[in-house]
């Protein structure tokens, strides 16, 4: 089985925990939901205490009580394993399955993210809990898909990872030779004789001030690898648990958006759907939850996710939380849907009276009231989403823009010692994302294993590592006439983090026609100038942090350059031209503001006839979605407070409101509005 649950429209609800209640609170809850539109439930997530009281007793009766009342309410289950935080008698009895820190100190029961994942009885304890689930609930009429553990992340330095950590090694190397050379561990008389001598690199041993400060990026870099494929292991071992007993209901587990310890590109192969809960701050620009929607569609080839949480109101989670405003729940809620979203769920359904969440936005207050502006707005939406039934259900989008997403560069570019701990790779990615939606395109975000071929425009900036045949891949795209853009700090290394035995950019250099011998790193608040282009199409741009310097080989042409320092005229922006049906790659050298970062890409995107037909109105976000009927859905979000006058570019009927609106009609939206047009 693949792909998501199938539903007759957008499964609307979300994460709900009764058994934090006395059980008549059930009715008011379900005749809320029902007044709201709820129709999705996500239950168990942290039930194993509840679900397992001792090692030798196992309670379903509170679940029990959950689905059968939600079968009888015309609800779907989401049911999760329970396995996201051990109960206090499991820690007691092996104390192994408490996480050893970075600093080298075993932690004692609390929290959650709790648990070893190379504690033997962690694993053969949750795995034992997802069997029992699953025996007793595969065939259940409320169940939907099967949710395994909760936002899986942290890292375990124990004794027995070090010992997981040196299998996975002989696995990945075969020898030591191969493992010293690719470690380059020559330097500083690191030279491993033995796989016994290799530790984990922890503040007790390769690092300093710090996770990101090691003397050896090599093993630190393997490592995060290791920690990504023995967290999934656990997931692995628990989804074997199900498929025992539930063939073909799907699984997935709820990832974190652009959640820097975990490579969910690993992952992907082994989820049926896509998931994630997405928690951005309020306070920024909206293409931040845009970009990592997108990256979640990317994990499976495009598919469609599931929004598995976003809170209605505020989170708890910060020093500062902002509420959401009257509006802003509802165009969040439909920017998901555009980016790829086939379910739009909440946490939480009802407020947590204690512990640390009991002030984190809910749908039901602690108060159980219908008549709060949250509750009006999220009853407001669920009618929306029934009304529009299955029209978005299963829709792709048509991006011709590709955006790398590697999660080997962003360990290794931001574990490296230089040229500047300043530069992070998520702020540089989201400037290149940022500038292509501005320019009105519609953006995958893919591995730098994906398929490029059907693209002609890919953005690939800060792409530290180059591995396999991505660079030849690259390449290709400009042979048959596309556009490459790549930055700054690209082709550094390959999946070793070892400096390339050539010019930097490394395997890069054909495509951008470029050589760069030197790079100056300087504080955030130095600036250097940038001109780009010629005439009143020009701009005067800023770069920062990095300053490569650049030399142009063969045919590559400045299109920017530097104003200012040693090095003012040199080029800042270069275009090489590049195969034989007029393809080009394009070299950012230095750290463009916004302005500049916009400049570059909407020339890229306007030689491709990429430019979207509202790229001018400013605030105003579109994408795109072809349904399984083969309609073209374009969704218009206005992320200003102010009303948006627009002059439609094509006919289309607006599926929330039915309205028809011809090619060269006025198109109204509302401050904060939307509008989901079905072309003709």
């Amino acid at each position: 089985m693949s792909g998501a649950p199938g539903t007759p429209k957008i499964p609307y609800g979300g994460d709900y925990n009764p058994e934090q209640w006395p059980a008549e609170v059930a009715d008011a809850d379900h005749r809320l939901f029902t007044k709201a539109g709820v129709d999705t439930l996500t239950v168990g997530v942290f039930a194993w205490s509840l679900l397992q009281p001792a090692e030798d007793v196992y309670d379903f009766e509170v679940l029990d009580r959950i689905l059968d009342r939600a079968a009888a309410e015309g609800r779907r289950v989401v049911l999760a394993t329970g396995t996201a935080a051990v109960p206090p008698w499991l820690a007691r009895r092996y104390p192994e399955v408490n996480r050893t820190d970075f600093e080298g100190r075993r932690h004692g029961y609390g929290q959650r993210h709790n648990f070893c994942p190379g504690s033997p009885a962690y694993r053969r304890l949750s795995t034992a809990l997802a069997d029992r689930v699953a025996e007793r609930y595969a065939g259940h009429p409320a169940l939907l898909a099967w949710h395994i553990n909760n936002e899986y992340g942290g890292a375990c330095y124990c004794g027995l990872c070090a010992d997981a950590f040196r299998d996975w090694l002989r696995d990945k190397y075969g020898t030591l030779d191969a493992l010293n050379d690719a470690w380059w561990t020559t330097f500083w008389s690191h030279r491993y004789t033995d796989w016994a001598e290799i530790e984990p690199p922890s503040a007790l041993t390769e690092h300093w001030r710090g996770p990101d400060h090691t003397a050896f990026q090599g093993i630190t870099l393997d490592y995060h690898r290791f920690m990504t494929d023995a967290l999934l292991g656990c997931f692995l071992a628990e989804k074997e648990a199900i498929r025992a007993h539930s063939a073909s209901t799907p699984v997935t587990t709820n990832f974190m958006g652009l959640f820097r310890p975990l490579d969910y590109h690993r992952w992907a192969p082994h989820l049926d759907f896509a998931s994630w809960d997405s928690y951005p701050p309020l306070d920024a620009p909206p293409t931040v939850p845009a970009l990592a929607h997108d990256l979640m569609r990317g994990l499976k080839d495009g598919a469609p996710f599931w929004l598995m949480e976003q809170t209605p109101s505020t989170t708890a989670c910060r020093d500062v939380n902002p509420l959401r405003r009257p509006g802003e729940l509802r165009l969040a809620s439909w920017q998901a849907v555009a980016h790829g979203a086939d379910a739009v769920l909440y946490f939480q359904m009802r407020a947590s009276r204690g512990a640390c969440e009991k002030y984190h936005g809910a749908v039901i207050g602690h108060a159980g009231r219908d008549d709060t502006r949250v509750f009006r707005e999220v009853a407001a939406l669920g009618r929306e989403l029934a009304e529009l039934g299955p029209a978005t259900l299963g829709a792709r989008t048509p991006a011709r823009t590709a955006l790398l997403f590697d999660w080997d560069s962003w360990w290794a570019l931001e574990i490296s010692d230089g040229p500047s701990r300043l530069v992070k790779y998520p702020d540089v990615v989201h400037a290149y994302y940022r500038a292509a939606r501005a320019a009105g395109a519609d953006v995958d975000v893919v591995p730098v294993t994906a398929d490029l071929s059907a693209y002609d425009v890919v953005l690939a900036p800060v792409l530290h590592l180059v591995k396999g045949d991505l660079a030849e891949r690259l390449e290709a795209v400009a042979e048959r006439g596309g556009t490459v853009v790549t930055s700054f700090l690209s082709g550094r290394g390959d999946e070793h983090d070892r400096a390339f035995l050539t010019d930097v950019p490394g395997p890069l250099g054909a495509l951008t026609g470029v050589r760069v011998d030197e790079w100056d790193s300087r504080p955030a608040d130095v600036t250097n100038p940038v001109r780009l282009g010629e005439g009143e199409s020009g701009l005067e741009a800023a770069g920062r942090l990095v300053f490569e310097i650049v030399t142009p080989l063969g045919v590559a042409e400045p299109v920017g350059t530097y104003t200012s320092d040693f090095y003012a005229g040199s080029p800042a922006v270069t275009r090489n031209r590049f195969g034989r049906r007029g393809g080009e790659g394009w070299y950012v050298a230095t750290r463009l503001d916004d302005a500049g970062t916009e400049w570059v890409v909407r020339r890229v995107l306007d030689r491709h006839g990429l430019v979207g037909p509202y790229a001018e109105h400013a605030g105003v976000e579109t994408a795109h979605r072809v349904a399984p009927d083969g309609r073209t859905l374009l969704f218009l979000l206005n992320h200003t407070t102010d009303p948006v006058e627009l002059t439609a570019h094509a006919t289309g009927t607006d599926l929330l409101t039915g309205k028809r609106t011809g090619r060269g009609d006025p198109l109204a939206l509302d401050p904060l509005g939307v509008a989901v047009l079905r072309l003709e």
